[in-house]
This record gives structure tokens, C-alpha cells and sequence, in this order.
């Protein structure tokens, strides 16, 4: 019988050149939605893009990039 497993979601964001691990709050949350449930405790979220999913140690990594700072 094969069984099938969906991997969970980490959420990654760089701050001050390091990556700080997030857990995913509500797996029924869209990337979007964490991003945001997170930019209560860090607000450089609040215009961050979303990239990933990214298959990283059997789970699911999304990065929170900051758009703050970068031009073009």
C-alpha cells in the first residue's frame, strides 16, 4: 500500500544576516497569510515577497525576502 504524507512548512527570514526559522502557525494558512501573521512580530514582513516552496530536509521552505532597501 502507498501512503502519501504532505511534508510541513517551515518559513525562513533573514534578519541581520541571519536566517531565522519560523513554524508554520496554521497549516491552513496561505504563505501570504503566515507572512503576515508574522509581520506583527517582525515588521520588515509587511512588504516582503514570498519565494518557495523549496524541498529542504523532507519539508516544505518558504523564504520571506525584504524588498526594503533593494532598488530595481
Amino acid at each position: 500500500m502507498l501512503e502519501t504524507k504532505l511534508l510541513p512548512r517551515v518559513f525562513v527570514h533573514t534578519e541581520n544576516g541571519q536566517k531565522i526559522h519560523l513554524t508554520d502557525p496554521n497549516e491552513d494558512f496561505s504563505p501570504e497569510a503566515v507572512c503576515n501573521y508574522y509581520a506583527n512580530l517582525y515588521a520588515i514582513l509587511t512588504t516582503a515577497k514570498i519565494s518557495g516552496p523549496e524541498f529542504v530536509d523532507d519539508c516544505r521552505e518558504y523564504e520571506f525576502v525584504s524588498t526594503i532597501g533593494v532598488k530595481g
